[in-house]
């Protein structure tokens, strides 16, 4: 089945998902957006409270951000893809819930496995833990430690280099995290041009 078909049907699903008690209080399911043929896939952790009133990921204060970011980088929404660990907002912003994430991840799993990127920067310690769990790194400390360095893993038959670095959202809440996150988006722009060699994509 062709990648847009494959999205699609995710995105349908979704949109429908009642697996949780999220549904109950969003207003709207935001499976994420960008290029199916994106070498580079950001994860952040969850939709905010724009995000849900849009049905779109970092289209808030965080996604202006972003977007800078991205254009520092040279890259943006349309060349790369953006979704969330948790696909539907939280009530009140609050952190997803274990049983959240466990029930919504499968979804994050089918898009990977779907784009199946080169690079995947994940947006904040949740989104971090997750991927580098899922990557069978054993030890996930938190992602002041880990943001900053390039680790190259296998997901899900991928071969990805998984780069972490800090949410958007922190930056606006604490300044202080702002020049480390210009730093590693200036990382992922060498990375990113750097020639790549031995990356396989399953099949």
């Amino acid at each position: 089945m062709p990648k847009k078909e494959l999205m699609e049907v995710v995105a349908n699903e979704v949109k429908a998902c009642r697996k949780c008690e999220l549904w109950k209080t969003r207003s709207n399911a935001v499976p994420g957006e960008g290029s199916l043929d994106a070498t580079t896939l950001f994860i952040g952790e969850a939709p905010g409270y724009w995000e849900d009133v849009k049905g779109r990921p970092f289209v808030g204060a965080a996604g202006k951000l972003l977007d800078t970011l991205l254009a520092d980088a040279n890259l943006s929404r349309s060349t790369v893809y953006i979704t969330n660990v948790v696909k539907c907002r939280p009530p009140k912003n609050r952190v997803p819930s274990p049983v959240e994430v466990k029930t919504c991840t499968p979804y994050l799993n089918r898009q990977i496995k779907t784009i199946q990127p080169e690079i995947i920067v994940t947006l904040g310690r949740h989104a971090t833990s997750y991927v580098l769990s899922e990557a069978g790194v054993k030890e996930v400390v938190g992602i002041t430690k880990l943001r900053g360095e390039v680790y190259s893993v296998k997901l899900f038959g991928l071969s990805v280099s998984v780069l972490p670095t800090f949410h958007p959202a922190a930056v606006l809440h604490n300044p202080k995290y702002e020049d480390p996150l210009k730093h590693d988006f200036q990382l992922l722009k060498s990375l990113i041009e750097k020639p790549r060699q031995g990356h396989s994509k399953s099949k």
